[in-house]
């Protein structure tokens, strides 16, 4: 879902064999303006040309959390929007600090995660709040679950407005072992929507946009399977890099 630009998505095959293809939100409504105020969308930067974009969610007023394989030279967030067309009430910061996670592998996008500390803290007003994230205690399937983005749709390469789409997560042996959830169906993310995150009942961040895996066999008219990172699988990793990268900030400070 976005605007005059190739758009992003990761595509993997877990263990399965077959062809990948990128996802559409089909099914998926328009959100009610501002209502996930934690929404970032992120600007990449890889030359002097238009950027592409990815999804992303705030944490706190120094870092914003998104997926590894949204990968640029430079970056800018835009925080606070609904419509990209309207800035109104918008902060737009740039970013200071990237910390892709040491083990991410971009060729089967394990360990896709990434923080991002801003260049000058995010100011909280009513269309610009944080997310909560879920503990590492929580492990059990969390239902029900939705994810939004401005990535493509079923009816326009790319949407200016945030969109949101339901999805029910499958309890399934490979997306655990690749520290995923997954759902299943033609109602699902598309490309845009990678970073964003995977929020459910409790309204807490369970998971980070990845990847759509192919079937086995497309032609079959198998279901195509999303996947989204564990969050809980790296909360001590978040917090420890975060916690790194503001003593060594207030120590450059000093």
């Amino acid at each position: 879902m976005f605007i005059h630009c190739e758009l992003l998505i990761a595509t993997l095959v877990l263990t399965l064999d077959g062809r990948v293809h990128a996802g559409e939100i089909i099914g998926g409504r328009v959100a009610v303006p501002h209502s996930r105020p934690y929404m970032v969308l992120l600007y990449m930067y890889k030359d002097i040309s238009t950027p592409t974009h990815c999804g992303g969610f705030l944490l706190n007023e120094d870092f914003v959390l998104t997926a590894a394989h949204c990968g640029a030279k430079s970056y800018e967030v835009l925080l606070g929007v609904h419509d990209v067309h309207n800035s109104n009430g918008n902060q737009r910061i740039s970013v200071a600090q990237t910390f892709p996670h040491e083990d991410f592998n971009a060729k089967d996008f394990s360990n896709d995660i990434m923080l991002l500390k801003l260049s000058s803290k995010a100011k909280f007003t009513e269309n610009v709040k944080p997310i909560a994230l879920a503990d590492k205690d929580d492990v059990s399937l969390p239902k029900p679950c939705l994810v939004s983005g401005w990535g493509r749709t079923a009816t326009q390469d790319i949407s200016s407005i945030l969109m949101e789409v339901d999805v029910t997560l499958i309890d399934d042996k490979q997306c655990a072992e690749h520290k995923c959830y997954c759902s299943m169906g033609e109602t699902g993310v598309g490309p845009g929507d990678s970073g964003g995150p995977l929020v459910c009942e409790d309204e807490k961040a369970y998971g980070v946009v990845s990847f759509e895996a192919a079937p086995p066999d497309p032609r079959l008219g198998a279901p195509k399977i999303y996947c989204f990172l564990k969050i809980p699988y790296y909360r001590s990793w978040i917090n420890s890099t975060m916690t790194n990268a503001l003593k060594s900030s207030d120590a450059r400070d000093d």
